[in-house]
């Protein structure tokens, strides 16, 4: 388990099959996370930019638009890399070999 103090972060990794790079920004917001940003340094199958794209310094970046309970990665292990999470200046690798899906949520307030 590894347990973040912050209320911010970022998750990033490259996409297996177009090999770009993705990155969204998330929030913690009312017990929930909040998408807050996303970008990609690029386009291809399943990595259209979203709704209100601009392009700054060869990233499309649009705003974030979702707020959900948790996210759940899976970790396979075949796609050549995990995914880089990054909060409090601190960034950890996850999900780099096979094993159960990673589940990101917030910690109830104690």
């Amino acid at each position: 388990m590894l347990m973040l103090a912050a209320s911010d972060f970022q998750l990033g990794w490259t996409h297996s099959v177009e090999h770009v790079e993705w990155q969204e920004e998330w929030r913690i917001l009312d017990s929930a996370l909040s998408l807050t940003m996303a970008r990609v340094r690029g386009s291809g199958a399943g990595m259209e930019p979203g709704e209100n794209a601009r392009l700054r310094d060869g990233w499309w970046e649009w705003p974030g638009a979702i707020q959900v309970p948790a996210l759940v990665l899976a970790a396979s292990g075949a796609t050549g890399a995990g995914w880089t999470l990054c909060a409090a200046d601190t960034c950890t690798v996850i999900g780099e070999t096979s094993g159960a899906p990673i589940i990101i949520k917030p910690c109830a307030a104690s």
